[in-house]
């Protein structure tokens, strides 16, 4: 599967050129690791991100939000964030905080 480029490009900037912050294609798709651990990523047109058990619920409470099922199964802790949540910078922005919150709080790999 393709990801969108442009999303990939958009997520770099807000994500920042860190070395703590890398690149790997998983997913089918490109994700960004903060110190080895995932904390977001781009799959088609849509953000998946890494929110960790505790916020899962409340991610999937915001608009635009829905459950990561990449293996038909949903996965806790993790949720995909569809294109019309995340069409301006602020919303990006936002929305990557929680999944580089939630990387940055566990060790590094």
């Amino acid at each position: 599967m393709a990801y969108d480029e442009a999303l990939a490009s958009r997520v770099r900037e807000v994500a920042g050129q860190s070395a703590v912050v890398s690149e790997r294609k998983m997913f089918g798709g490109l994700c960004f690791m903060v110190e080895g651990n995932m904390a977001c990523g781009v799959v088609g047109d849509e953000l998946m991100l890494r929110v960790g058990p505790a916020a899962h619920a409340a991610a999937l409470a915001r608009p635009g939000a829905r459950p990561m099922d990449f293996t038909g199964r949903p996965m806790k802790g993790m949720v995909y964030v569809g294109a019309e949540a995340i069409a301006t910078d602020a919303d990006l922005a936002a929305w990557l905080g929680l999944g580089l919150a939630f990387a940055h709080s566990l060790p590094p790999q």
